[in-house]
């Protein structure tokens, strides 16, 4: 199988003379649709919300899309906070998940009403002495243990910081409960990327029963549960993708067989989602510099792991497309490299591709969450432009790409910046000689 390009070799070409490559660019239309299948998958449940994870593409103008479906933000920290009121999100359309709060996030979040996610007991104290409690309070859960499905491990709650054991939730519940906290809140993530079409209903089946236990042993009113994130993309050709209309589905048989029987059907689901919201949206668009024949073949682009750093991070596959030789035979092997001073540096390895030539134009795929949002400076490489594909075909410039002057201006109050300016002039005026 293939994956297909949202967006053509003419396309590119013509978006490049606006904004030189790299850069990354988003497909609206395809936000906006796949932010609607959710919302159907999910319509049987009457407070059903996404907050997408805003930690996975920072963007105001695909955070306003995001709104304009209906979705809210999840936020972990005080620069994610103001970024998302400066969007239009407040109250409830927030939720702050954190860990290690600081004092001034914390006070942000109680102060724009967004739903608080307590990550620990210690944090009920924390959050009383700093902000005051709410009216409703969400508690993060770890189970321990591993997680499973079938017989394959998903991952380790067990080796994961977040989160309470299940006695310092009902710890939790009665105390906030005493104090005067009205509704609750119960939030998990147990695994991530997953394709699994089982993965979010066997969640919802273990925090819908856990809701049962903590609602029959204080008597709180479980408002909402929270499955987070985890829902995954198909990052290989050849992966099965997930089906959300299936997994939607599958958490409403668990909510009837569970929650419904005990009087507790004004539960309403929440979803946390950032790969799976916007990851198949986005492609890291960049041009061929160099080749390099030795014991390998090399490609080099002018994009390099600064632009995207999960293949160099953790390994990860991302697709490929050579825009202009789709249909051409994929009989030659590359490493596709960026320029940073690092031999993990690589988009590819051993990639079988079309024949690519210097000025090719290369998709690479599936970088629409945790892709810009992960860039860095390293080796003075500048974050690159963000692109919007929009409806009517039409693109604009949604963020700038860095100058050499963004890099330096945590230096204007030294001696240097001055000297770097002056610099950066003159080259400025040599080039254009």
């Amino acid at each position: 199988m293939q994956k297909t390009p949202f967006l053509s070799l003419q396309q590119a070409q013509a978006i490049a003379k606006d904004v030189p490559t790299p850069f990354h660019i988003y497909d609206e239309k395809g936000i906006r649709e796949n932010a609607r299948r959710l919302a159907k998958a999910f319509a049987w449940n009457k407070g059903f919300k996404e907050y997408f994870a805003v930690k996975a593409t920072p963007t105001p103008a695909l955070l306003s899309i995001l709104k304009e479906e209906g979705c809210g933000v999840d936020c972990s920290t005080y620069t994610e906070l103001v970024l998302s009121e400066a969007c239009g999100f407040t109250g409830s359309d927030v939720m702050f998940s954190s860990n290690v709060t600081p004092v001034q996030d914390m006070k942000k979040a109680y102060e724009m009403g967004a739903y608080i996610n307590l990550d620990d007991y210690t944090h009920l104290d924390f959050l009383e002495k700093v902000a005051g409690l709410p009216d409703t309070v969400c508690c993060r859960y770890n189970p321990g243990g591993t997680f499973s499905l079938g017989n394959d491990i998903m991952d380790e709650p067990a080796q994961s910081k977040y989160g309470m054991t299940e006695e310092q939730m009902l710890q939790a519940f009665t105390r906030l409960k005493e104090k005067g906290v009205k509704h609750f809140g119960i939030h998990a993530f147990l695994a991530s990327n997953t394709t699994s079409n089982d993965y979010y209903p066997v969640l919802a089946g273990i925090l819908f029963r856990l809701a049962v236990r903590l609602h029959k042993a204080t008597g709180a009113h479980i408002a909402f549960v929270n499955l987070s994130g985890g829902i995954g993309v198909d990052y290989l050709p050849e992966e099965p993708s997930s089906d959300i209309m299936k997994i939607g589905e599958g958490v409403r048989q668990q909510f009837e067989e569970i929650l419904v029987p005990e009087g507790m059907d004004d539960v309403a689901i929440f979803t946390e989602l950032g790969r799976y919201m916007l990851a198949p949206y986005g492609h890291l668009v960049a041009t061929v510099l160099h080749e390099k024949h030795i014991q390998k073949e090399y490609i080099g682009l002018d994009a390099c792991a600064a632009n995207l750093m999960r293949p160099a991070m953790y390994g990860a596959y991302h697709h490929i497309t050579v825009l202009g030789k789709e249909q051409q035979p994929c009989d030659h092997v590359y490493d596709v490299t960026g320029g940073l001073c690092e031999n993990n540096d690589k988009f590819a390895i051993d990639r079988p591709l079309p024949k690519i030539e210097i000025g090719d134009m290369l998709v690479i795929h599936d970088t629409g969450a945790h892709g810009f949002s992960m860039g860095y400076n390293y080796n003075g490489k500048l974050r690159s432009a963000e692109v919007l594909l929009c409806e009517d075909g039409s693109h604009r410039v949604i963020r700038r790409a860095e100058t050499e002057l963004d890099y330096f201006a945590t230096l204007d109050n030294t001696p240097y910046f001055a000297k770097i300016q002056e610099v950066l002039e003159e080259d400025k005026e040599k080039l254009a000689h």
